[in-house]
Formats: structure tokens, sequence, C-alpha cells
């Protein structure tokens, strides 16, 4: 099976399209074994790219644990250059059938290869039953952060200078946002799981600690659903939650540990834009010996 590896700031995937390669047969499976860092090629999943009925391609994506999601981003960015890039279809503005439904990308190209893709990721689900969570509030705004289990650093919330207060935000696929005075103190990898399957969050959550530094920019980190810590996430729930509480703007500049992300939503409240880079590493054969 051809493949091609990608990242969008990081957030890198295996990709495969089944425009040329078959379909796998157990594309979960697969996505555990490919995204294994020591015995497989290394990635926070696998995104399929088919064929589609509705628009110029479709994008399924797998995380590291085999579960299926919505949306990613960062996933979907690489897509749209994928399809550019070899030959699906060359235009400056593609449709993306997604989990979330059909999404508009425009694509910064030189040279003939698309370098930047912004995309249209629709407006924001804010109904509580649609992200889906149980916390109170319709929307789920600031409210109170959950009790968190004992086993957690001491002194961790005041290290990083914690707002115990959560926002809730669905991009096609469900969000948390949390605001801190430091990011880089937050133990992510412990409370990260704990907030991505606790019980309020039917579906599980991708899990985000914000640090505003001004209403245009922020830096966040992520615990990305069925992954774990991934350099970048891309679903533009921060924006939207940084508007809903009154932190930030509606443009704003997301530093992540992968680099920079554009994101606005739009003041009629409607969609939400996304706007950063794609990257293609390199292509291989998959052969697991199975």
């Amino acid at each position: 099976m051809r493949f091609t590896k990608m990242h969008g700031l990081g957030n890198d995937y295996v990709y495969v399209s089944t425009f040329t390669e078959a379909p796998p047969a157990d594309p979960a499976a697969l996505s555990v074994r490919v995204s294994d860092r020591h015995f497989g090629i290394g990635s926070d999943g696998l995104i399929l790219i088919t064929p589609s009925v509705v628009a110029d391609a479709r994008m399924r994506m797998f995380n590291a644990d085999g579960s299926e999601s919505e949306m990613c981003g960062n996933g979907l960015r690489c897509v749209a250059k994928y399809v550019h890039d070899h030959g699906i279809a060359v235009k400056p503005r593609l449709t993306l059938e997604t989990g979330r439904g059909v999404l508009t990308v425009d694509l910064e190209v030189r040279n003939g290869k698309a370098e930047r893709v912004r995309v249209n990721m629709g407006a924001p689900i804010l109904a509580a039953a649609r992200v889906p969570t149980t916390l109170p509030g319709d929307p789920v705004v600031d409210v109170p952060l959950i009790e968190m289990p004992p086993n957690l650093p001491v002194g961790w919330a005041a290290a990083c200078g914690l707002d115990p207060r959560m926002t809730c935000v669905s991009m096609g696929n469900p969000h948390v946002v949390i605001y801190c005075g430091d990011v880089a103190e937050v133990p992510l990898d412990l409370v990260g799981p704990v907030l991505e399957n606790a019980a309020v969050f039917p579906n599980r959550i991708n899990v985000h600690f914000v640090q505003v530094h001004s209403p245009g920019e922020a830096t966040v980190r992520t615990w990305e659903r069925g992954s774990g810590v991934t350099l970048a996430c891309g679903t533009g729930a921060c924006a939207v939650a940084g508007v809903l509480t009154g932190r930030t703007g509606r443009t704003l500049l997301a530093h992540l540990p992968g680099g920079d992300l554009e994101l606005e939503w739009s003041e009629d409240a409607g969609p939400v834009f996304m706007t950063g880079p794609a990257t293609e590493v390199f292509s291989g054969v998959w052969d697991d010996g199975r």
C-alpha cells in the first residue's frame, strides 16, 4: 500500500489515496499500526483520501488509537494540498467532504504546489447536546472545571495560573477550552486524558489550554482525543471560545508548538476560517507483514 506522510504544523498523519490504492479492509486497525512511532511509520493517525459524489474528494480521519473522528483542521489542509498537488483536482478552490459536511478550501499555490490553505470550517456548534456535553449551560461558557483526581502534581493549578472554568464548542468534533497564565506549566499528559474521558463528555473531547497575550494573540497546547499530546489542532474552537468569553477578538493568531495558525470567526457569527501551512514529507510503501 502506497502512503504519503504529511503534516500541518507538526500534526502529522499517514495519508492513503483510494483514488489509486485499494481501500484498507480495516482502517481503524491499520491506523493503530501505522501510527506507532517505534514499530510503524509514526503519526497522530491515518487519513484516507477517497472519491466523493458531492465534492472534489472525501476525508476520513482515524486517530492513533483507531477511533474515527469527524474532523481535523490540520488534516484537511493536507488533504487539500494532496488533492491539488497529486492532480486529483488542480484548482485554487476545492470542496472536501468530511464528517462535518462539505467544506470549502482556498489554496495559496507557488510553483505549482499548494503551500498554505484557508479553510471555511463552517459555523461553530454551541448547543450543549450537540457538542455533546452534559455540563450546565447552553451554550457552555465559563462553567466550573470538573473535580480533578488527587494524583495530579501538587500545586499544578497555581503553577500554571489556572482559570478553573471551561467553555465547550464543536467544530464538527468536540472541544473544551480552558484558560491559564502559562500553558507551559500545564501537566498536559496527566490532565488531558482525565478531561478527554470525563463522564460529562459522552463522545470524549479534545482539550485545549490557552494563554492569552492580547485580544489578537494566544498560545495553545492541545491534548487530542484519541491521539494524546499533539503539536497543533486546527479546528478553530479556541477562536470561538475567546469571543464567547470576551478574552479575544474575532481574529486570532494562535501560537501552537508546531507553528502558527490564523483564525477568524466572521462578524455575523457564521463560519470560522482557518489559515495555515500544509507540508508533504515523504512517500513510501507500507507492508506490515500481515
